[in-house]
């Protein structure tokens, strides 16, 4: 299978992303993926989730490449705060990158799944994201990406 599903009568592609990872500190989270020879990306504030992400990708042409993202908590109450406060360092959540977030979105609503966000909103790199709820997919928290 090539990552192409027909939704709402549109063919679309899917392609995993990125695996987001929750850490303390993205200078001390960041000596692996380095060592490993992963290419490092800027760091970025997403002000609306509370958040500093630093991306590491396998090949310097990241618009095709599964990427590590690397998520540092602006303060305690903010989403990746109160996970690292529950759960500590580690996968926070899978990324899938879409051609049509909109479309997506009524897809798996109309077919049942229960969404954290049924409207885009804007996310690292100035992307459109989407949350599906770890109740219809298994506990994993998966983010749906269109950039």
């Amino acid at each position: 299978m090539d990552g192409t599903q027909w939704v709402l009568g549109e063919k679309m592609k899917i392609y995993l992303d990125h695996i987001g990872i929750a850490c303390n500190s993205l200078e001390n989270a960041s000596h692996f993926w380095r060592l490993i020879g992963l290419h490092e990306g800027e760091d970025e504030i997403v002000a609306e989730q509370g958040v500093t992400t630093r991306f590491f990708a396998t090949s310097e042409d990241d618009s095709h490449t599964p990427m590590v993202e690397l998520l540092e908590p602006i303060a305690e109450d903010t989403p990746i705060g109160k996970f690292l406060s529950k759960r500590g360092p580690g996968v926070q959540q899978v990324c899938f990158r879409v051609e049509n977030l909109d479309a997506m979105i009524q897809y798996l609503v109309t077919n049942g799944i229960q969404m954290i966000d049924t409207e885009p909103r804007t996310g690292a790199n100035n992307s459109l994201i989407a949350f599906v709820h770890p109740k219809s997919t298994g506990g994993v928290l998966v983010e749906l990406t269109q950039r």
